[in-house]
């Protein structure tokens, strides 16, 4: 059985294998990003990952695991430095692959490997909701009963006033009519040749 035997042995020693890789990784954090094959660049995340996540961790234990693996004492401090702020909020993830072709030589596969960067790992902000617009209403004004009552009564004194000023106005009308149409009666009687005589001349002697 094959047990506690992770990893590829890529045609190596493991004294080859463990110095090519702490190699890889340390120029990982120095430069943010390296070009190797895609065999090499899946089995560099598990190293990368490790690290970041002892970074995370902070105290001495792990500073010292970080610098058995790691070849530059600055890489280390740099990387314990920026860890907690960079990956904090994240469980893992903290590098990716992105295949670039083959190789001109051999013909290998090509990929490179590097750090997420903070907006990578966080994603995409999240859009703040609309705020709503306060419709502004009037405030209720409470108005007592005898207010109420007060009001309707001065309302049906008015319609009453209006009322009598209506009826005078229809009945001085109605007079003044009455008065044009007896005059215009009279004055009829007079042009008419038939009208009354007076003192007991007519018309007809008169001329």
């Amino acid at each position: 059985m094959r047990h506690r035997k992770t990893g590829l042995k890529l045609n190596r020693t493991a004294s080859h294998r463990d110095a090519m890789f702490r190699n890889m990784v340390t120029s990982l954090f120095k430069h943010q990003r390296i070009k190797t094959t895609d065999a090499k660049a899946k089995e560099l995340r598990r190293w990368a990952d490790r690290l970041i996540t002892l970074a995370k961790r902070g105290d001495l234990h792990a500073r010292r695991q970080a610098l058995a693996i790691v070849r530059e004492k600055d890489v280390v401090h740099k990387l314990f430095e920026d860890a907690p702020n960079r990956f904090g909020k994240t469980s893992g993830g903290y590098t990716r692959v992105i295949k670039i072709g083959r190789r001109a030589g051999d013909a290998a596969r090509v990929s490179i490997v590097e750090l997420v960067s903070p907006k990578t790992v966080t994603g995409k902000p999240k859009k703040k909701p609309a705020k709503k617009k306060e419709i502004t209403t009037a405030p209720k004004v409470k108005v007592s009963k005898s207010e109420t009552e007060a009001e309707k009564e001065i309302i049906t004194e008015a319609a009453e006033e209006s009322k009598d000023q209506a009826a005078a106005e229809v009945t001085a009308e109605s007079a003044a009519e009455e008065k044009v149409t007896e005059e215009k009666k009279s004055e009829e009687l007079k042009d008419s040749p038939t009208a009354p005589e007076k003192d007991g001349i007519s018309p007809e002697k008169s001329k």
